[in-house]
């Protein structure tokens, strides 16, 4: 714990002397603004790694949500001069609420179904856990149709809607981050930072050797930067998760231990972290001189994520670049110098983390026993019964278990 404080308070305190260094010598402006991104690049990753050895992850997404969320209503609040209407921040805020309850509710259900069931009032409160979120929504819909004043009427429903798709793009993919998160740390690190990766890469790249322009919404992102930052993402990724595919703590899915009460990461490593040898293409065996390599399967997927990663994940970043280009607005916000506001720096990690969960749904999750138990124990005794003569049955049949007969003798 204190080492990693430490490593922090090292971090800033040269972070604090690269910008002392930079205040001197940095004159021109081009190289000015790299210097300040740069510094305060370093000092967010490290920070981030920080929190993430030291605290708990969900609330840091959690907390990173509200922020994206907070900047994003300002920003129609200030554009469409929404400062009579009544009740808007105030509803903004309670869907906000409302759709969280729902989405870390139904976490609650499906991950802590042991603590569920030691815990009446938690019982109570899954059991129903949709109608009570209907019904709180349904709350504050009720309080917006009341508050519609005649003169706002079209500004309020504009109003409706914008928070409505924040609370989309925002909220429901926070959620999927913290879904990521559940099948294994390297289901979020891995993605994140081939995130973080593309934008640093395809930034050097393109401040060296820009020199095409790659879309009219963001005049400074050029052909350059966008193809280095690709093969340099891919590089990372592959290298990146031969590193954490070697650990335990990093593969293995995060679930509730009602033992000891507290989350575990421990397990038999799946296949996709285990070793496998792979015979080479003949082009490649003749280029290389290797008939073999010997990789863990989940270095190919990490090439999967940081394809998209780095091709279609920038396309987060020029849907923002539009979106504030649309409103005449420089950045989110103006949180981190040189970066603009939170949202800025998550753009592109959102749409990373929808791709992750869809990707982990469709080739790589299969049927989990702990999942299966916590269903089976929310049943009643008689249904358990039923389930265990029938499983007991089937065994018999495919010859796993031995007869009724030779096993009453």
């Amino acid at each position: 714990y204190w080492c990693a404080v430490c490593i922090g308070v090292l971090c800033v305190l040269i972070a604090v002397c690269c910008v002392s260094v930079y205040c001197c010598v940095c004159s021109f402006s081009r190289w000015k603004n790299c210097c300040i991104r740069g510094v305060l690049s370093m000092a967010m990753i490290s920070g981030f790694f920080m929190m993430i050895y030291l605290g708990p992850i969900m609330l840091i997404v959690m907390t990173i949500q509200i922020k994206c969320f907070q900047e994003i209503i300002d920003i129609g609040y200030r554009v469409y001069h929404s400062y009579e209407l009544p009740w808007f921040r105030t509803l903004s805020w309670y869907f906000l609420v409302c759709v969280n309850y729902f989405f870390y509710g139904e976490t609650l259900a499906e991950y802590f179904g042991a603590l569920v069931q030691r815990e009446e009032p938690l019982q109570f409160l899954v059991r129903y856990h949709r109608f009570i979120s209907f019904a709180v929504y349904l709350a504050g819909f009720c309080m917006f149709v009341l508050s519609l004043v005649k003169k706002h009427y079209r500004l309020q429903f504009y109003m409706f809607a914008w928070t409505h798709v924040t609370l989309l793009i925002v909220v429901t993919q926070s959620h999927l981050v913290i879904q990521n998160l559940f099948e294994g740390m390297i289901w979020f690190l891995v993605p994140v930072s081939i995130v973080i990766c593309n934008d640093i890469m395809a930034y050097l790249f393109g401040f060296f050797f820009g020199r095409t322009p790659l879309i009219k919404l963001s005049p400074k992102k050029t052909w350059e930067g966008f193809i280095g930052g690709f093969f340099g993402t891919l590089v990372f990724g592959f290298i990146l998760a031969y590193l954490l595919a070697q650990f335990q703590y990093f593969v293995c899915p995060v679930e509730y231990n009602s033992e000891t009460n507290r989350f575990t990461a421990e397990c038999e490593p799946s296949d996709i972290f285990v070793m496998h040898e792979y015979t080479l293409p003949f082009t490649v065996q003749s280029i290389l001189r290797w008939k073999t390599v010997t990789i863990y399967p989940y270095q190919i997927h990490s090439v999967a994520l940081s394809t998209f990663g780095s091709l279609i994940g920038p396309f987060g970043g020029f849907f923002a670049s539009g979106f504030k280009r649309a409103f005449k607005i420089k950045d989110f916000a103006d949180t981190i110098p040189g970066h603009g506001g939170i949202m800025d720096r998550f753009d592109c990690q959102y749409l990373m983390a929808t791709f992750t969960h869809v990707y982990i749904a469709s080739f790589i999750r299969g049927p989990n026993p702990s999942k299966v138990l916590q269903q089976l124990l929310v049943l009643q005794p008689e249904q358990q019964l039923s389930i265990f003569n029938a499983m007991r049955d089937r065994l018999r049949d495919r010859g796993i278990l031995p007869p009724a007969a030779t096993e009453a003798m």
